[in-house]
């Protein structure tokens, strides 16, 4: 396979794995691992420098959620907005102290099999939440929107989002999960979790760069600049076809199917990559 085709196949695959529960620095970990052959460090880091792709695809979905950001800073925003400027805030902040600190702690540890064990934990968690959901559906209607959320959900939030720099812990899978714990609408787990996808992802770009960049650079030139590129592109493309999809899912409702789709997605994706010793 020709360099051109590895990068657009990387690109795909970080454009459908960052918004489903599979964790996609570890899907574009494997398959830049099978057709580069890649290290583990090289691998990871260029895992998480790959999200350009999928940050300027939410960054072009949510171009009015973050225009009104920008407005609450500029303090001329309403009320809903200032909430979401504080969500953002809040949930960065406890994302970034926790996450460095694992990022920092197992970038050269991890090995083998245990990426696909958080990846499977995670799923069989969403899949008894769906459980739980179905037991209960005559008494639970999640209907929290962002209004409702406290600092304390933020920081819970965010919390749950610095663990998924683990590899093999989905961000979208842990945040999402999270919101809909706590109560929140399908439609607007999704959206808060995709929206706080941008400061997370660009945070972690300048982590990997500060500590990673020869990994990162090694890399690059065994994918050149051009797939790279392209990469980035078909990444950007792909993500927001799946936001759309994702977002038209969430509409409908049915809470106890989004759940445990999810859950299904991480756990065969977990136990995809125990099997293969990866």
């Amino acid at each position: 396979m020709n360099l051109i085709a590895v990068g657009i196949v990387l690109g795909v695959v970080q454009g459908i794995s960052e918004w489903i529960p599979v964790s996609s620095k570890t899907q574009v970990l494997l398959v830049s691992t099978l057709l580069l052959g890649l290290g583990f460090s090289e691998a990871y880091a260029f895992g998480l420098f790959m999200e350009i792709g999928t940050i300027t695809a939410a960054v072009i979905y949510f171009r009015k959620e973050l225009y009104k950001v920008v407005l609450a800073l500029m303090g001329k925003g309403n009320y809903e907005d200032v909430i979401l400027l504080k969500y953002i805030i809040v949930s960065t902040l406890v994302t970034g102290i926790i996450g460095v600190t694992i990022y920092l702690t197992i970038i050269n540890l991890v090995r083998g099999v245990v990426i696909g064990i958080p990846m499977a934990i995670l799923g069989l968690i969403l899949m008894l939440d769906g459980i739980l959901i179905y037991v209960s559906r005559k008494s639970y209607k999640p209907s929290r929107t962002l209004r409702d959320l406290s600092v304390k959900d933020f920081i819970i939030v965010g919390i749950a989002q610095g663990l998924a720099a683990l590899p093999g812990v989905s961000r979208s899978g842990m945040t999402t999960s999270v919101l809909l714990l706590l109560g929140v609408n399908p439609e607007d787990a999704f959206r808060l979790s995709f929206i706080e996808l941008i400061p997370a992802a660009i945070g972690a770009i300048g982590v990997t760069l500060i500590f990673s960049r020869h990994e990162v650079i090694n890399t690059i030139h065994l994918l050149s600049i051009a797939a790279l590129i392209i990469s980035i592109l078909v990444a950007t493309l792909v993500s927001v076809l799946f936001i759309n999809v994702l977002l038209k899912f969430a509409e409908s409702r049915n809470i106890l199917i989004v759940v445990f789709s999810l859950g299904i997605l991480a756990l065969m994706s977990g136990i995809i990559s125990s099997l293969i010793g990866f």
